[in-house]
């Protein structure tokens, strides 16, 4: 297939076909050099709009891709934005559901839940923290489209962010009393230490990144709304997630959760 042949439509059957049958492709813009951000977001957005259509509900937004470390390792120059549905919800103890997932990772995350409507351009971190309601662990379960995990921005904002699955934790804590940048994570493998990290990871903190998701979506005439989660990006790499090595996270004052899978 040639790159004038194309469209956003095309791109969307193409990843969702990707999904749907478990198979890893090769980055889009191989097949379409000239897809540019703007353009990938419209497919993400009709992506959504597919699960939308099938039954599920958009509760939140998630960044993506916000520390410089997995910037490097990931080959992109900038964080980027998905959307989280209730599709995507993993109650908590439950069971990864593997079949549906292609290559899954996991990783660690901070949450925010909104107290109220967070529009921008111009929020800053404080006026973003301002917005919070209360903040939690989370775990979060990507799945990218593409093979390896190799994109390029425009491939990766199109494929929503990598989302697939996730879940936070039952400990909501008001903002007011913590200092995110220094909320420490211990990651664990079949109860083996394999990371650590600081809120510091997420764009120097957290806040930055809720600043970033609020004033980027504002330059699609879009805003967070109230009740919406927020997950802020992984604040260690993600690590795989396979069959009978359960992955758990542990907060300094959010709590611990765990991701399994069969």
């Amino acid at each position: 297939m040639t790159a004038n042949t194309w469209t956003v439509d095309r791109a969307v059957e193409e990843l969702r076909a990707a999904e749907s049958t478990r198979t890893a492709r090769h980055p889009i813009t191989e097949d379409w050099p000239g897809l540019d951000l703007g353009t990938a977001y419209q497919v993400q957005s009709e992506l959504v709009a597919a699960r939308v259509a099938g039954g599920e509900r958009i509760v939140g937004v998630k960044l993506g891709l916000t520390s410089r470390a997995k910037q490097r390792r990931m080959g992109v120059d900038a964080p980027l934005t998905g959307w989280l549905t209730d599709g995507m919800v993993l109650d908590a103890g439950a069971h990864v559901r593997t079949e549906r997932l292609i290559h899954p990772r996991v990783e660690p995350e901070i949450v925010f839940t909104l107290g109220r409507r967070l529009e921008g351009p111009g929020v800053t971190p404080a006026s973003a923290m301002a917005a919070v309601r209360s903040v939690s662990a989370g775990l979060e379960v990507i799945d990218s489209r593409y093979r390896d995990f190799r994109f390029t921005l425009p491939d990766v904002v199109a494929d929503n962010a990598s989302s697939a699955q996730f879940v936070v934790g039952d400990v909501e804590v008001d903002p007011a009393g913590l200092d995110l940048a220094l909320e420490a994570c211990v990651l664990s493998v079949a109860g083996t230490v394999v990371d650590t990290a600081t809120g510091a990871a997420v764009q120097g903190h957290p806040a930055r990144a809720l600043a970033l998701a609020a004033n980027s979506l504002a330059e699609r005439g879009l805003a967070l709304e109230e009740g919406w989660i927020v997950l802020t990006g992984g604040m260690t790499d993600a690590v795989p997630l396979e069959p009978g090595r359960p992955v758990a996270a542990e907060f300094a004052h959010l709590g611990a959760l765990m991701v399994t899978c069969r």
